[in-house]
């Protein structure tokens, strides 16, 4: 392995910190790396050609008023590059202007989620208000460049793929609203779909940015009011928008609290538009009351729109009084509190009829597909089991959504995972024909790896594990970008020269 120290970003995080989502697996990292020549226990398959990244809030300070909230964190970002049978490892801060502000300042500037946003010493970003756009949840690739964003909305950071270097904002993004985590890049028109949402009516936009990266479709969604929708599907010919009925507290808000509250008395509401259809266009189906944290895939069936995402069951768990303060103040984000399924729901165009159905019982989250099924009929989910009474994935599931049948792999006591990406083949023939790749960390060893799977053969685990250079902090968002999709990937004679370490 040739590994160089390239940057470190100055921390005052207390050295007794006893905050559970800033030690142990959630430890945050200061220092980026280049690594390459990976060391490979087993081997990696030539076939395998592209990047895997991941997104992870990464604090480097403690919370302004002393409530740090998970996602507070500073946005990093990993790669590990596969080409030819061998690997390379960046990781990179995202050059946010909050970030580069208090890393200026020495101090935090931003109050967080968990805090008033009158605490924040600078006017912030978000759809709340008052916070630091700190890019942290989610990464996707569009027009050969990987982007960034945060999930309470902001600007949409640019990254090389490769090297992670922060490339500036993404001139698109909508000035007064930003864009929210999760927009979806079409690998087959090459479309970015993307929404945005906020506290001001219409309280909901949705855009489209084609394969050029010029923003061509931009409508309002209106909603009854401010709501907290966290991500949206599409189809061949409709994007899939939602109003759940979890939200901050009219009659808090009106008193600056942004308190959310889940309203079992109102339904999930399904919205349904044309690519780049008009606002008078935007059809809304109702189902069953719940939250949806995260969609997996939808696709057109007939006269239905077919649907699968993850229902909770509990969306607003109640404290029982048991586990440590952390763990009941953060009881809203462990799977098994929330009781997060795989659900469908057919949406019928022609009637306006919801039909809906559990898929599974068992409680998973977090689902991926193959990225060249997006928007079309898929047969494979692959998602993450989670940790009892915390934010920590403890393996992972491929669901066979014709059979009904799942495999699944447990990372094992102390080891977790992150969101596992489905890369295809080179060459590949068939859906679940290539690899699944994922992120650990592993407390028992003090490393971290990044693991590589038979796609078809889950259970079996990992074909080849790849050191990284330094123990990761655990994470959550993630994506695969086929070597092919990445300028000069392939034109470049040698993984090197692509990463232009060469001349």
């Amino acid at each position: 392995m040739d590994v160089e120290l390239v940057g470190h970003a100055l921390s005052t995080l207390p050295d007794d910190d006893d905050h559970p989502y800033r030690t142990g697996p959630w430890q945050p990292q200061t220092s980026e790396w280049r690594a390459d020549d990976l060391t490979v226990i087993g081997e990696l398959p030539a076939d395998l050609d592209g990047v895997y990244l991941r997104n992870t809030e990464n604090p480097v300070h403690p919370a302004i008023a002393g409530r740090y909230h998970p996602f507070d964190g500073d946005g990093m970002i990993h790669v590990v590059g596969f080409r030819d049978g061998k690997a390379f490892y960046r990781n990179r801060f995202v050059r946010t202007d909050g970030f580069l502000a208090e890393q200026e300042t020495k101090e935090p500037l931003w109050a967080g989620l968990a805090e008033p946003p009158k605490k924040s010493l600078r006017d912030g970003w978000g759809a709340r208000g008052g916070l630091k756009d700190s890019s942290s949840t989610d990464v996707v690739v569009h027009a050969g460049v990987a982007l960034s964003t945060f999930y309470q909305c902001g600007d949409v950071y640019r990254l090389d793929p490769l090297t992670l270097d922060t490339l500036g904002k993404s001139a698109w993004t909508p000035s007064t609203w930003g864009v929210s985590a999760h927009p979806k890049s079409d690998e087959h028109t090459g479309e970015l779909l993307f929404f945005n949402y906020g506290k001001e009516a219409p309280y909901l936009h949705y855009g489209v940015v084609d394969a050029d990266n010029h923003l061509v479709h931009y409508v309002d969604v209106p909603l009854p009011g401010p709501r907290l929708p966290h991500d949206m599907a599409y189809t061949e010919n409709y994007a899939i928008l939602n109003d759940c009925p979890l939200f901050w507290e009219p009659e808090l808000l009106e008193k600056g609290v942004h308190a959310a509250r889940f309203h079992p008395e109102l339904p999930l509401r399904i919205g349904v538009i044309p690519r780049r259809g008009t606002t008078e266009q935007v059809r809304w189906f109702e189902a069953e009351s719940t939250y949806v944290l995260h969609f997996v895939n939808a696709y057109e069936e007939g006269d239905e729109i077919v649907l699968d995402g993850f229902f909770q069951d509990d969306p607003e768990p109640q404290d029982r009084g048991d586990g440590s303060y952390y763990q009941r103040m953060f009881r809203f984000l462990a799977l098994d509190r929330m009781q997060s399924r795989l659900h469908r729901w057919r949406l019928n165009l022609r009637t306006g009829a919801v039909k809906e159905e559990r898929l599974r019982d068992r409680v998973t989250e977090f689902g991926m597909i193959n990225g060249r099924f997006g928007g079309r009929r898929n047969r494979y989910a692959y998602a993450a089991t989670g940790v009892p009474s915390w934010f920590l994935f403890s393996g992972l599931v491929k669901h066979d959504l014709a059979t009904g049948t799942d495999e699944h792999y447990a990372f094992g006591e102390g080891v977790y995972g992150s969101e596992t990406a489905m890369a295809p083949r080179v060459g590949s023939t068939g859906e679940d024909d290539g690899y699944l790749v994922t992120l650990t960390t592993d407390m028992n060893e003090n490393r971290s790896e990044c693991l590589v799977f038979d796609a078809k053969r889950v259970a079996d685990g990992p074909i080849a594990r790849v050191r990284l250079p330094e123990r990761v902090s655990s994470g959550t968002h993630a994506t695969w970008a086929a070597g092919s999709s990445i300028p000069g990937w392939r034109t470049a004679d040698t993984m090197g020269r692509a990463l232009r370490m060469e001349s």
